[in-house]
């Protein structure tokens, strides 16, 4: 009777899985995980120390945070290693990781896993098939990267010099017309200057259209709504458009130094941590369009041949 219920208890899914994740715990003491993230944001440098000092508390976990200015770096590295035959001891355990970049890693077999489910605090995130935090960028994750963080798209205005601040596409290529050079976006290259015209796009284009994938035969029918409203607004741009500040930093800046009254962030709270650090004067306001904003998720990933790879999954289940 005692064997069967042993048996019994062994094969219950919960406490298996707490055998599991006990077993990782184990593995992932003493070490200490090597993150690959964007380094440009002290705020969000910040918030990874924070969490290495609850992984190192809880879990004897530390990390040790490796700044990149692109993605890219980390990726190649792994794949190096690949190349070379290094398919353990790999230099990178974690990567705050963008959608073409997973893509990539995915198609080339470059990342542990699948991992998500085993992780305990996923039951706290829907990964239901076809929800924001189990896709990356249309590509389903398949329990390869974990979500971490998310982010909205939003404007950014001085209300000592704006009282009605555009609230959609087509209001602000007015009001961008009624006050020249006044406004601005970031290059087009950046991701903050995509965005922005990825907003414009949705506001722009038929719904319907861009539901459905893109192909050479209808992406010039499709977008041209916003080639045309973009060649209207142009003229009316920060230095005629001829030239955009080189991404939401500059932008900031620009604002702060009053050469420009609207401004954008991927960040609600951007503003109100850009005043808190005297990078912005306390009239400015952050806001979203009546119709809605883009949003987005981030992820991190463990590359196949991580050295750490335990005590990356207990950072990412802390993340969550």
């Amino acid at each position: 009777m005692k064997r069967l219920l042993a048996t019994t208890l062994m094969m219950m899914p919960g406490l298996a899985a707490a055998d599991d994740w006990q077993a990782t715990l184990d593995a992932a003491k003493g070490q200490t995980v090597y993150w690959f993230a964007w380094g440009g944001d002290q705020r969000t440098n910040d918030f990874i120390a924070w969490v290495g000092a609850r992984t190192e508390a809880c879990c004897d976990v530390k990390i040790e945070q490796v700044k990149l200015d692109d993605t890219a770096v980390a990726v190649n590295r792994v794949l190096a290693e690949k190349t070379a035959g290094q398919t353990a001891g790999g230099a990178v355990d974690l990567i705050w990781i963008n959608g073409p970049n997973f893509l990539s890693m995915k198609e080339q077999e470059l990342l542990f896993g699948p991992f998500v489910a085993d992780l305990p605090n996923a039951k706290y995130v829907d990964l239901s098939e076809g929800s924001p935090a189990a896709t990356d960028f249309t590509i389903p994750t398949d329990g390869f990267e974990s979500p971490w963080r998310l982010a909205k798209f939003v404007f950014q205005y001085d209300s000592a010099r704006v009282e009605d601040a555009p609230r959609s596409v087509a209001e602000l290529k007015d009001w961008a017309l009624a006050h020249p050079g006044r406004f601005t976006h970031p290059n087009p290259a950046n991701y903050m200057g995509a965005t922005f015209l990825k907003q414009a796009l949705i506001e722009l284009a038929p719904a319907e259209a861009l539901a459905s994938p893109p192909t050479d035969a209808n992406y010039a029918e499709v977008t041209q709504p916003l080639w045309d409203w973009y060649d209207e607004i142009r003229p009316a741009l920060w230095r005629q458009g001829t030239q955009w500040p080189e991404n939401g930093s500059v932008m900031e800046q620009l604002l702060n130094d009053g050469e420009i009254d609207l401004s954008m962030a991927f960040d609600p709270a951007a503003a109100a941590a850009a005043i808190e650090a005297g990078l912005l004067p306390e009239t400015v306001r952050t806001y979203g369009f009546d119709g809605g904003m883009i949003g987005n998720i981030s992820f991190v990933a463990i590359p196949f041949n991580a050295a750490h790879s335990a005590g990356a999954m207990v950072v990412a289940n802390e993340l969550l």
